[in-house]
């Protein structure tokens, strides 16, 4: 059995769907394009197939992943040309690798966000952010299944900075770029709005446009988000430079 690891987009429009459908359009991409899946066993099999650190419902992402078991060795490319096609414009695979040992949400360690701003200027994002990084917690509160729950959503951001943009219209805007440390409960772009609503009053008047950036191991100096599938790539480039010829 032959373990891949998938990088996937979600753009455009495709932000507003909920992660079942989009499970449920990977699956259906999975068997058109005739990858040889590994089902688990027992009475109601499903495809070995676990999802990691999925953005929420409205936000856009660059850097989802998920891991496939496959009863077959495949060529990771051809999988990934092959899935691509056969999944709607916006839900794109970006990336496909061999997986190498150890559990791929282990390296998950932390998200890059890009959250832009419209109708807000760099000046008053600038002046929030360091409100906020001046602080050493504030709490923010969330509903969850179990009800409200509080929680510190200043701890977990690593790094955050605002500047100068524009809208997909050519309006300026501003943009704040955050890389916050994966945590229980996980600390989201729409939490670190809240925080930045509480210490400095920023409020957008629209609402922001969000998108993950990157998502993976964190450098905790540079305060910056790795590829997690680089591992991977050194794991099977060193194993065929030990075996440059394989059976």
């Amino acid at each position: 059995m032959q373990k891949l690891r998938l990088r996937y987009a979600k753009r455009g429009r495709l932000r507003f769907t909920s992660h079942r459908d989009i499970q449920r359009a990977l699956e259906r991409a999975l068997r058109r394009s005739g990858v040889p899946m590994a089902y688990s066993a027992g009475f109601t099999p499903h495809p070995k197939i676990s999802y990691a650190g999925a953005a929420a419902m409205g936000a856009a992402s660059e850097a989802e992943y998920l891991e496939i078991s496959v009863t077959e060795r495949l060529d990771p490319d051809r999988v990934r040309a092959s899935l691509d096609a056969a999944l709607p414009p916006g839900l794109d695979v970006v990336d496909v690798v061999e997986a190498g040992p150890g559990a791929l949400a282990d390296v998950l360690q932390a998200s890059e966000w890009q959250i832009q701003l419209p109708d807000v200027s760099a000046g008053q994002a600038g002046e929030a952010v360091t409100a906020l990084m001046a602080e050493a917690e504030v709490e923010v509160e969330r509903m969850m299944k179990s009800g409200p729950r509080r929680f510190d959503a200043r701890g977990p951001i690593v790094r955050l900075a605002a500047e100068s943009g524009h809208t997909s219209s050519g309006a300026p805007c501003a943009i704040l770029r955050v890389v916050v440390r994966h945590a229980t409960p996980a600390v989201r772009p729409d939490d670190v709005l809240t925080a930045l609503r509480q210490v400095a009053d920023l409020t957008p008047p629209v609402p922001p446009l969000v998108t993950r950036l990157a998502q993976g191991p964190l450098d905790p100096e540079s305060g910056t988000v790795a590829d997690p599938l680089a591992a991977d790539r050194a794991s099977v480039d060193d194993a065929v430079v030990a075996n440059p010829h394989p059976r």
